[in-house]
């Protein structure tokens, strides 16, 4: 069966979009203040699952609370490991009524409802319980957002398959709202200038730590007012902006220091996964080749369902 791509415009659910986000941003605060740190904040990070995004067992209440945004039933449904149970219909309303019935929900399944109450990586951010505006809800738009995530998971996974190196999971950061996976090199980076709008620079520092190649995917909002998919590199080695990736409907965006594909042209494509996958390998070779990584040591051929990964002599360390 043919896996289909949906039309997800950001036009017309950016304020659905904008809410969404700012929702999920209070279930990951939540989270974030539950969570051991793990490197780069990907203890923080939501997981496609088959009913939209989840954050995993937090380490919670009775034992551990899991939160999943339904996409499906439209629903946020919280879950603890003693067998309550808990639901906030997701619908029109203000990010403040949202956040106080969050806070609600963790209560009732016997969590911790005590978290940093501000957004991050937004500028002026308003903090959650004082954000009373309106906010719309299109169902329908949410909807073809998941199915979207849902083959870019695929596709981000699939990729992920061929690296021996550290290379993290597939999950979306609700800080900027972007699914993403990403490859390191093994090495230190220079320490980061910082500066992203509301989030400490010990946070970004921390998460560039060390030499990456990252991709992933946005369904729009801020610099880019299209569903995107992109890939940077930090540090970015010198000749990145003019290297020469595929497929054509790849660019260079210089406002952001990073190479942009658009959704629509991965969409209407007549091979949709192939497109996605030169893209994220063309732009990851550029990065890999000009900072000049050991790819024979961190590379293997790509993964496949009951095929474990030879082993090649070259690649074995001593």
């Amino acid at each position: 069966m043919k896996v289909q791509w949906p039309d997800i415009p950001y036009e017309p659910w950016r304020d659905t979009c904008s809410a969404l986000h700012l929702y999920a941003q209070i279930v990951g605060k939540y989270r974030l203040a539950r969570t051991p740190w793990i490197n780069h904040s990907w203890h923080a990070a939501f997981y496609i699952d088959a009913r939209g995004l989840t954050t995993s067992i937090v380490p919670d209440g009775p034992g551990g609370i899991e939160i999943v945004f339904d996409f499906i039933e439209h629903a946020v449904v919280g879950t603890g490991t003693d067998g309550r149970t808990a639901r906030i219909a997701l619908g029109p309303m203000s990010v403040a009524d949202f956040h106080t019935r969050f806070v609600d929900m963790v209560r009732k399944l016997g969590g911790t409802s005590d978290f940093d109450g501000c957004p991050n990586e937004i500028p002026d951010p308003v903090r959650f319980e004082e954000d009373r505006a309106g906010r719309p809800y299109d169902a329908d738009a949410v909807a073809r957002f998941f199915q979207a995530c849902v083959v870019v998971d695929r596709v981000l996974k699939q990729f992920r398959t061929a690296f021996l190196g550290k290379v993290s999971p597939v999950h979306l950061f609700w800080g900027s709202f972007d699914l993403a996976v990403t490859r390191f090199s093994g090495r230190p980076a220079p320490l980061h200038r910082g500066g992203v709008p509301a989030l400490p620079d010990e946070v970004t520092r921390e998460a560039y730590s060390h030499e990456v190649s990252s991709a992933g995917f946005w369904p729009g909002g801020g610099a880019v007012d299209f569903p995107a998919f992109y890939s940077y590199a930090y540090p970015t080695p010198d000749g990145f902006a003019e290297a020469q990736v595929s497929p054509k409907a790849a660019y260079f965006e210089k406002s952001l220091g990073e190479f942009l594909l658009p959704y629509d042209a991965v969409r209407r494509s007549s091979d949709p996964e192939a497109m996605l996958l030169a893209f994220l390998d063309a732009t990851y070779r550029a990065a890999a080749d000009l900072g000049g990584w050991d790819r024979e040591q961190l590379e293997c051929v790509p993964g496949a369902p009951l095929r474990p990964r030879p082993i090649v002599a070259s690649k074995l360390r001593m």
